[in-house]
């Protein structure tokens, strides 16, 4: 690191704290040429993949484009800001985990529908409706009678799944 002040490039590190929940780094450093002090703060960067879409077009992973659509299912549902907020970062976070600079749309799509049918299950055929494309009233119902099968999840929020 650099001292900002007179530009040397020999300083040490004499204090480290966690900062910001354990996100950040503060370390306070002194310069070995001039004897200054100074403080600096170190985070992780973590790149999102590049998301390639059915027409084989890339884009870059827009968050604001996963909390849309999560919202428009999620729509006049009993379901927390908090609760969807943390599904996105679930989200976020599997998808970091797979270490792939690329990652399908359909991907994305389907742990949204994993993410919705837990929270909400009116949402999830909302979204599966439209994910899927439904064509009839025989495909809701296949997917209704699918969701009335399985045992109801818990929420992220502790609360049963509807």
């Amino acid at each position: 690191m650099h001292c900002p002040f007179c530009g040397a490039q020999d300083t040490r590190v004499t204090d480290s704290r966690l900062v910001v929940d354990g996100d950040q780094v503060r370390r306070r450093r002194q310069c070995s040429a001039c004897g200054e002090r100074f403080t600096t703060y170190e985070t992780a960067e973590l790149i999102m993949p590049r998301v390639v879409k059915a027409d084989g077009s890339r884009e870059s992973f827009d968050e604001r484009k996963l909390r849309a659509g999560m919202l428009r299912a999620l729509e006049k549902r009993p379901v927390s800001a908090e609760a969807i907020e943390a599904a996105i970062e679930r989200i976020r976070q599997q998808l970091r985990a797979r270490g792939e600079r690329e990652i399908e749309a359909r991907d994305i799509g389907e742990a949204v529908m994993r993410a919705l049918e837990r929270l909400d299950q009116v949402a999830y055929i909302r979204f599966a409706s439209v994910y899927r494309r439904f064509q009839d009233i025989d495909e809701f119902r296949a997917e209704i009678d699918r969701l009335a099968e399985e045992p109801h999840s818990e929420t992220s929020d502790g609360e049963p799944g509807r």
